[in-house]
């Protein structure tokens, strides 16, 4: 998508092709390497910034003829519009694209705001695309360069964490997309139920580039990693052949743990240290309505299969919807508890409040159509409010707890009985009794961010 604009010349010139990420979990952003990378490949000389580790060059931004903001999440693109009237102070020249997966959500309101191009799907490639439409057939065999984008030292991203043992992080990505249409979930709008496999040697070439930085664990950031658990596993097979000692964490739904119980061993065995997955809630209907395909009995099954082979799993929430009661906050607190998971969630989970972004394919939902939803252009996002107000009276004191709490450094543990106990004073209840020693150090990255 584009907006009209008049394009300046030598997009063949190093620097010329300026690419900017804002923020990507506390990884190193494939949204910057996978460009670059495709970039330098056909013949141009990019280079990057991300402001997440370092700070906005004025003088990269000065001399860019076309500036391409990676927005892949809603946190980017937030960062990345404020971002945009400081480019366009800086050079109001340049031609500026975002991509990523937030730029076709919100391509109207982007390309209506001073956003020239949007590009979405494989960015790397149809970024590739646009600057070579850009650049003159002159000026692209005119130009050669040794110029090669410098990328922040993996060093400066999150860590990996167990116990005392600390890894380096490396970053990549098995596929595109997701063949899941969970209604909450940004990615089906885009992509419809389609996913994309990398081929194999672009991704072990990414883990090789990256081993000889330094990494000695690597993040698969795959939406759904058993998406195509065999290509998966090939992967996983040929990094273990080449660096035994590396060690991974990979993403997937609930569902896909039940299905392929039997890699999980395997799993271990080539290096698994915890895996992430979307639970959201414990409610069965909450579950229906963002189209799971799970249950809480699913759950605790999939717990039992992961941590049956000594993987850690870390699951993720969205604890305040507009269905979502008092009742099922604390049964959350409860289950977790039960469970001896209270390491392995972050605090900032149980102040997650569901995002409905533009082209949500829950606002075609029966359940959501009977809310009062307004659109906040601005924030990407509909605005909503619990027919409890104590729901979100209790999500604006739990967020406040948990940022306070975490540049406090106060351990999980009491973050997680400070807001159950808050829960449960709301509800007339009486304060849950902390049990310590049932909540053993689990795995974790640094970067507490996984929502």
């Amino acid at each position: 998508m584009k907006r009209e604009t008049s394009t300046t010349s030598a997009m063949c010139d190093p620097g010329a092709v300026l690419l900017v990420s804002c923020y990507e979990l506390g990884h190193r952003p494939i949204g910057l390497t996978r460009p670059l990378r495709a970039l330098e490949a056909s013949g141009f000389a990019p280079d990057a910034i991300d402001i997440a580790v370092e700070p906005l060059d004025l003088e990269k931004v000065a001399r860019a003829r076309l500036i391409g903001i990676s927005v892949p999440m809603h946190t980017a693109l937030r960062l990345g519009v404020h971002l945009l009237h400081r480019i366009r102070e800086i050079n109001s020249d340049a031609s500026i694209c975002m991509y990523g997966l937030y730029a076709t959500l919100n391509a109207d309101y982007l390309l209506s705001h001073g956003v020239d191009f949007c590009i979405s799907g494989t960015a790397s490639t149809q970024l590739a695309e646009l600057v070579q439409s850009l650049a003159t057939e002159e000026q692209f065999k005119a130009q050669e360069s040794d110029f090669l984008a410098e990328l922040s030292p993996l060093e400066t991203y999150a860590h990996f964490e167990d116990e005392g043992e600390v890894r380096t992080v490396g970053y990549t990505e098995t596929t595109h997309g997701c063949k899941h249409l969970c209604t909450h979930c940004p990615i089906p709008p885009v992509y419809n139920g389609k996913f994309l496999a990398v081929q194999r040697d672009i991704v072990l070439a990414e883990i090789q580039e990256q081993v000889v930085e330094g990494a000695t664990h690597i993040t698969f950031g795959d939406p759904d990693f058993l998406n195509g658990p065999t290509h998966g596993l090939r992967i996983l097979r040929a990094m273990h052949e080449a660096f035994p000692s590396l060690t991974f964490d990979f993403t997937t739904k609930i569902e896909h743990i039940l299905k392929n119980r039997e890699h999980f061993s395997e799993f271990a065995q080539l290096g698994c240290r915890f895996v992430i997955s979307a639970v959201e809630t414990l409610n069965e209907q909450i579950l229906t309505i963002l189209e799971k395909h799970h249950t809480r009995a699913d759950v605790a099954e999939a717990i039992d299969i992961v941590h049956g082979t000594g993987i850690a799993l870390r699951p993720t929430w969205v604890p305040f919807t507009p269905w979502t009661t008092l009742d099922d906050y604390l049964e959350l607190f409860q289950f977790i508890d039960m469970r001896g998971l209270v390491y392995h969630v972050d605090p900032v989970q149980y102040a997650v409040r569901l995002l409905i972004p533009p082209s949500s394919y829950l606002l075609n939902h029966s359940e959501t159509k009977k809310l009062s939803l307004t659109l906040d252009e601005a924030a990407f996002s509909y605005t909503w409010a619990h027919p409890d107000v104590r729901m979100d009276e209790l999500h604006k004191t739990v967020n406040a707890l948990v940022e306070s709490d975490a540049r406090a450094g106060v351990d999980a543990l009491e973050t997680f009985y400070r807001i159950w106990t808050l829960a449960a004073d709301m509800q007339g209840r009486s304060p849950p009794t902390q049990k310590r020693d049932a909540h053993l150090p689990a795995p974790r990255l640094t970067e507490a961010w996984f929502c």
